[in-house]
This record gives structure tokens, C-alpha cells and sequence, in this order.
């Protein structure tokens, strides 16, 4: 007959076995939350409340719970409130025709690898996945990042959309609608969003709208406008963003230049 201690022992071993795929699939949990906080980029200012902060919350567990986003107001972005920005509308754009497909998340990975090398690209790739499963209120969001974030970062993130839609080649109309949504309620300026989707979606007046300038104006006119575009979109507007934001700000800043050596070729402005 088993003894008392040896009943103990057994009943100690049960309870072991059973709480070990709770505490196992926990701490692997704890690990990937770690994992997705660094990736963001180690810091959170405005974004870890509100309806950004809901949405994080889902992804990163009780992280964002119960935070507001009371005194962040005229603080620089971080570049963990840019990153998740980012990761939120991207899911937003993706889901905006219905379903998101397969070869969507592919073009999606390849963007992300362009922009932010491989580890980060994967980090941002699992979150993005569980930020698509969720109901995005793409109004309070943009609003949100509309009220706290400064306006060349806005800028910034309105290229990165119309880059990761672009990528399969072409901007399908629900995807479009969403953008222009986004913009309008983050407060970007009709002038502004012509001339960065005119830096995706070309037609003959392409680098007159990335000059934010009609056909008709002077030469004259155009070297200004040339001039005041460049200093709108400079890197290092964004610089507090990161090497990797920066280094994408230089592609935009790069169509100005080349909308302007086009229209000098077209008009043989010296």
C-alpha cells in the first residue's frame, strides 16, 4: 500500500504536469510581447493610449492598458509611436477591398526588409498579422496620429502607405479611398497628398503636382517651388525617426529632384 508522502508525491507531479503548457504557452507569450516591444523601437510617447493604444493593447497584452494619452501634447513622435502607426494603417489599407491576400502580405514583407532589415521586418510582420484579425477605426485613428504627430513625420507615413499599395504595381480604387481618408483626418494638406501620390501614380503633370505647381507657372516659379519642396521634405525632418526612416525620407526627397530636372529638360531651364 502506498505510503502518505509517496500519495503526496504523486498528487505534487500531477498538478506540475498540468500547470506546465499554462506556464509554458505564458512565458512564451511574455516572450514575444518582449520581443514585439523592442522591435517597435524601444519607445512609446502618445501612441500607448487611445484608440492606437486599444488596438496595441491586443497585440502586446496589458502593455497599453489603462494608459492615456493626457500631457503628450506638442511632444516629439517617438519612433515606437511612428512604427506602430505605421503597422496600424498599414493593416487598415490591406483590409480595405475585404480580404487580405496572400500575395498582399508578401509585397508587404518585401517593403518592410527594404526599409527596416530583416529582424525588424519580422517582428513587424507577426504583429501586423494579429493587427489585421482586429476592427480598425480608421477615423480615430488617423485623427489620433493627426492631433500628436508632428507634420513632416505625417508626411512620412503618407509616402510609406502609398509605397506598400504601389507595390503590386498599382493602386486599386478602395485602397485609394482609404488613403485619402487617412490623410484627410490626419490634417494633411490637399497639396501634399497630390504631390506625394503623384510620386506613385504618374501622368503628364506628374512633377508639376510634386512641385505642388500648375503647368503655367514661370520658370521663375518653378525654381521656387523646387526650392520650398525640398526644404518640405528634407531627411532630416524626420531624423528623430531613426537611420531607417530617414534613409526612406531620401526616396522622397529624391522624387522632388527628379520632378524638377524634368520639367527643366521639358522647358530648357538653365
Amino acid at each position: 500500500m502506498p505510503s502518505f508522502f509517496s500519495i503526496l508525491l504523486i498528487i505534487a507531479v500531477v498538478l506540475i504536469v498540468m500547470r506546465w503548457p499554462k506556464q509554458k504557452q505564458k512565458n512564451q507569450k511574455a516572450g514575444r510581447n518582449g520581443s514585439y516591444t523592442r522591435w517597435i523601437g524601444g519607445g512609446l510617447g502618445w501612441a500607448i493610449g487611445g484608440p492606437l493604444g486599444a488596438l496595441l493593447g491586443y497585440t502586446l497584452g496589458r502593455m497599453a492598458e489603462g494608459a492615456t494619452i493626457a500631457g503628450y501634447e506638442n511632444q516629439p513622435t517617438q519612433k515606437g509611436d511612428f512604427n506602430v502607426s505605421l503597422l496600424v494603417l498599414t493593416a487598415a489599407v490591406m483590409k480595405a477591398d475585404g480580404s487580405v491576400k496572400r500575395a498582399e502580405l508578401d509585397y508587404v514583407k518585401k517593403f518592410l526588409l527594404h526599409n527596416f532589415g530583416k529582424d525588424a521586418a519580422e517582428q513587424y510582420l507577426l504583429m501586423l498579422k494579429e493587427l489585421i484579425k482586429q476592427d480598425i477605426n480608421v477615423q480615430e485613428v488617423a485623427q489620433q496620429i493627426g492631433r500628436f504627430m508632428e507634420y513632416p513625420s505625417k508626411l512620412q507615413l503618407l509616402h510609406y502607405l502609398f509605397g506598400i499599395c504601389i507595390a503590386d504595381g498599382s493602386l486599386h480604387e478602395a485602397e485609394g479611398r482609404v488613403i485619402a481618408t487617412i490623410a484627410a483626418m490626419m490634417g494633411i494638406e490637399p497639396a501634399d497628398f497630390a504631390s506625394i501620390r503623384a510620386m506613385f501614380v504618374k501622368d503628364d503633370e506628374s512633377a508639376y503636382k510634386i512641385l505642388e505647381i500648375s503647368k503655367d507657372a514661370t520658370d521663375e516659379e518653378v525654381k521656387k517651388a523646387y526650392r520650398e519642396m525640398a526644404m518640405k521634405y528634407h531627411p532630416d525632418k524626420v531624423s528623430h525617426l531613426g537611420d531607417e526612416v530617414r534613409k526612406a525620407a531620401e526616396e522622397k526627397f529624391q522624387k522632388v529632384a527628379e520632378a524638377y530636372d524634368t520639367i527643366k529638360k521639358q522647358r530648357n531651364i538653365k
